[in-house]
Formats: structure tokens, sequence, C-alpha cells
């Protein structure tokens, strides 16, 4: 697009604009300066919290927080001239980051920042030259000296409202240490696992610096949208910035339908399918997707319009700064709920992994590599963990404790253990609970020690005169003089020989009390078979002579004995 075209596009969209002032409320359509929170730590007359405007160039630390020293230039207080040391601001070995507090005004927001990142400032606050809401600082629109380094903008900057600007100055300038923390942890909603992202852009090709980096953004960032988007990550919606055409007399039929189908079809596309989705272009009414489009431009609820281009959107907060892979990569992966985020978030190269440092100052078990430091995004975690499908529970930085079945699988579940010629013995019982207990023979806290008893010393075991008693690791060995057995339950000797008759009795009372058993049993048997066969000869010789009423006609034995 030539530049004429982009200044009528431009009055266009500004006139679409105002249209829509008219037939919304007030509340639907504005404009929303995205913000992230700034903490003055000191001095303590200065401490709080304050809002301040997230720059549109560079790369914000979505997701995380930046802790640093505030200074102010001795001269070129506007940082509209280069610095002369690339190192004046180039924080000290073990100090804060600096970050160059700098005047509105004189020359463009991105060229402040520029030179003080050539300083070896490590952030930038702006102080606002007017006593005013906040504003966006954004990218000039066509400048090719700018063009050449705003690409290279890596640091964050901020405004700041200029009643709070000044307090800051004047804090520095007297000498005092002002260190302030710029947060960006809750500039961008994270409520799930789930990240909704939208690109507005237009059809421009040709519009200057914004399109080269969006072209550019565009080529290297695929593939980690389509990685987000297959993993169920993200929904991508790419939308179009779109206006009310003229009207009347002002349409130049220049460029007609014929026109269009020469281009359509020389990029290989199907005429009748982009026919049929564009419906009658002479109708006179909305087109229901171009409508549909013009809508979404409007804010609702906490996101403003659309009105800065290319604009991208993460979970409906308007992103701010550099239009580039990892400084996207960074507002998307804020945007997920802590501890779902995807490993595309936690590679070293986007985030920073707290939990090699220290762990996190979380609970870990060096011996079983069991730690409670979870890396996620926006920080390390320090959450018991689940491991082998045993719980840990405890408050993740000083105690976490192996619970439930299958405990003793982990590190013995945190109980007494010791191994003496090839026998090993555990306090930790597998029953379900976390208790730790010495085991027989031991006598202990079951976590830190176990001591073996001596049952000989103490005379808890082995005490028969004729027993003789040596102590042994956990248990104890006993014998007895002469020929004699000992018995362990009872505690006593006794003589193998009596041993072996009181044996064989045992024995042979045991087969007598069968025998008897037996006997009786077919005794029975026998007594009520004969009882049974007497009582039906009686009553069939009674039947004979006289009939029983409940009976028939018996048949006498004796009588079928004599046929037989």
């Amino acid at each position: 697009m030539r530049r004429s075209d982009g200044l009528v596009l431009g009055f266009l969209l500004a006139v679409w604009g105002l249209g829509l002032g008219f037939l919304a409320s007030p509340a639907a359509g504005r404009f929303v300066v995205e913000k992230n929170s700034l903490m003055v730590t000191s001095p303590s007359e200065l401490r709080g919290k304050h809002d301040s405007a997230i720059g549109n160039f560079g790369i914000p630390q979505y997701g995380g927080s930046m802790a640093g020293m505030v200074v102010y230039p001795k001269t070129n207080k506007y940082a509209c001239e280069e610095f002369s040391d690339s190192d004046l601001y180039k924080p000290k070995p073990g100090a804060l980051p600096n970050f160059l507090l700098i005047d509105r005004g004189e020359c463009l927001f991105a060229k402040k920042v520029w030179n003080a990142q050539n300083a070896g400032a490590s952030a930038v606050l702006v102080i606002d030259d007017k006593d005013e809401p906040l504003i966006t600082m954004d990218l000039p629109r066509e400048d090719d000296k700018a063009a050449k380094y705003i690409q290279n903008i890596t640091i964050p900057s901020a405004l700041i409202d200029k009643k709070f600007g000044e307090k800051l100055k004047k804090a520095v300038l007297s000498g005092e240490m002002v260190n302030v923390n710029l947060d960006w942890r809750e500039a961008v909603p994270h409520p799930d696992d789930r990240v909704e992202y939208e690109l507005w852009t237009n059809s421009n090709d040709e519009c200057g610096p914004k399109c080269n980096m969006l072209m550019d953004f565009l080529k290297e960032f695929k593939g980690a949208a389509q990685l987000l988007e297959k993993g169920g990550y993200s929904q991508f919606t790419p939308h179009y910035i779109t206006c009310t055409g003229y009207e009347g007399k002002d349409v130049e039929k220049k460029y007609n339908k014929e026109c269009a189908d020469t281009v359509i079809k020389s990029l290989g596309l199907d005429v009748k399918k982009i026919e049929k989705c564009m419906g009658d272009t002479n109708a006179n009414s909305d087109h229901p997707i171009l409508k549909m489009e013009q809508d979404s431009q409007v804010g609702k609820g906490s996101r403003g319009d659309v009105t800065i281009l290319p604009t991208l959107i993460v979970n409906n907060r308007q992103y701010r700064g550099k239009l580039e892979k990892k400084a996207v990569l960074k507002a998307i992966c804020a945007g997920f709920e802590e501890t779902t985020e995807p490993a595309a978030c936690l590679s070293d190269d986007i985030e920073t992994n707290e939990c090699l440092d220290n762990n996190g100052g979380c609970w870990q078990d060096k011996a079983s590599n069991i730690t409670a430091c979870k890396d996620t995004f926006r920080g390390r975690v320090c959450e018991c963990p689940v491991v082998e499908g045993v719980h840990f529970k405890g408050d993740g930085y000083s105690h976490c404790e192996a619970m439930g079945p299958g405990r003793c699988r982990i590190n013995n579940g945190g109980c007494w253990q010791d191994t003496h010629d090839g026998t090993t013995f555990s306090a930790c019982q597998d029953t379900g609970d976390s208790k730790c207990m010495c085991p027989a023979g031991f006598k202990g806290d079951g976590i830190k020690t176990c001591e073996d008893i001596d049952e000989c010393k103490e005379k808890t075991a082995c005490q028969c005169p004729e027993c003789s008693c040596k102590d042994t690791w956990g248990n104890y060995e006993c014998t007895c003089s002469g020929d004699l057995l000992y018995i362990r339950e009872h505690d006593i000797c006794i003589s193998k020989s009596a041993s072996e008759a009181k044996a064989t009795w045992t024995a042979v009372w045991v087969i007598l009390i069968v025998l008897i058993f037996a006997a009786f049993g077919a005794y029975i048997v026998y007594k009520y078979r004969l009882r049974s066969y007497m009582d039906s000869e009686i009553r069939a010789i009674m039947a004979q002579y006289m009939p029983l009423d409940s009976q028939g006609e018996v048949p006498s034995h004796a009588h079928e004995e004599n046929h037989a």
C-alpha cells in the first residue's frame, strides 16, 4: 500500500470510529491503558503500590517481576541523546539492576528507552509531564530512523504519573536509595489451563516498520502457535480491522469485481466460494461476518477498543510490547493457571527455573532425589509431590512426609533402617499411616535411631536355671545345658527324651480317642437301624388284626418270605 493509501485508510478508520462513538454508549467503546504494578520498597515514606502504563515496545516480563534501584541522570534528563558511557547504568556485581528515571518530552518514547538500554539500564521509568491519566507509550507510526532501533529494544518500560514521578526524582536527587519492584504477574488474567488469544491486523503489507515487524513475527511464531493449538493449550482467533465503505458518488469504480476476480484467480483461489461468502455486494444490508468483526473491535468489560495495529489480545487483555516470538510467548504463558502451563513455557529462554537455586527454598530429600519444588512460568511452587503413587503431605517448605500404602518404598518412609551381616531391620510399617516403630528386639524413636535390646543383660528372656543366653543384633540365642531342649514360648528347658516320650504318649492317646469315638458312632448307627426295623415289624403284625385308621394295609414280612 502506498503512503497516500495509508493516509486515506487512516482517515476512514477515524471516521468509522467516530461513528461508533455516536452509536455506542460511552462505556462500550474506549481505549484501555494496560498497566502493571510498581511497588516502592524504600525509602519508607514512599513505600506503597502504584500503577504504571506498559510501553508498547521492548519486552515486558509478563508473568514475572523485576526488582531494581531507581537512578536519575545528572545530565541528558530526557534521554534524547546517547549517553557518553555505555556502562553508565550497568549494575555492579551483586547489586540490584538500575531503573533509569527520565522525563517525558523532546523526543520519541522509544528513542529514550533505546538510549537508556545502550547505557546499561535494565528498565526505564518515564515521568509524565502533565497531570493526566496514564497513557500508552506507543511506537511511531512511520519513522525510518526509529525503525532501525525499535526491533532491538529488549528492556521493559513504563510511564508513571507526574506527581508520583516527581516524588521519586526528589528522593533520588536528595541521595536516598529508592528501590522498586515492577510486577507484571497480574497484567494478564490466568484463570485456567487454556489461553485464548487474538491477533488484530489488516491486509496492508507495506505500512512501514509495523508491517515488517508483523510479517517477521508471523513467520517466527508459526511453529509455537501450532504446537500450542494442537496440544489443546490455546485457542487462536485471527481478526482483520474493517470499516464501513464509501457511499453514493464518493465511490470511484476503478477497482471493480473484474479486477478482484483477476487477483483471486492469480492466487489460485476459488472465485465461487469467495462470492458465496461475500454475498450480494450491492445489497443495502450489513454483512454478518464483517458486522461481527466490527462489533468485536469495540471493547467489552476490562478490554478496550482495538485502535493500535497490530494488536494482540491475550485472555481479553491487550498485549503491550515487542511483537516478537519470545516476548509474545511470555505473555501467552502468563495466561495459564499456575502448574498447568505446557513444556514450551518452561524452556530456559522463556523463564528461569528457580528450583535450580537452593532448590527454590523448598523441602527436598537428597537421598531419594525427591523435591517439593515445582517450576512454573510465574515462579517456583513448594508443593509436596506424588512419587510412584505415594503421596507426600506437609507444608512443602520444611516438611513433606510419605503417607499411605507403599510409603516404605520411598526412602523407607523416612524411618530408621539398618543392615548387619546380611540381615536388614526397618522401623517402617506399611500399614497406611506415617508412624515409625522400632521392630521387635530394638528400642528408639523409629526415625533416627533404633538400638538393639540386650535381652540377656536386661534379663527379659532365657532366664531359666539351665539356660545359657547370648545376645545377637536384633535378637538373642538361648541354649540349654546337657540333653535339654529350649522352648522359646515358655522360656524353659525340658528333657529331649521326656519330650519324645510325651510326644509318643500324645500320639497314642489321640489314636485311642479316635477309635473310641468311631466305635461309639458305629454303635449309635446300629441301634438306630435296629429300632427302625423292629418298629416296622410290630406295626405290620398289628395291622393284620386291627388295621390302623391312619395307615392302609401293610404287607407282612413273614408272608412275603413264605411266598418267596
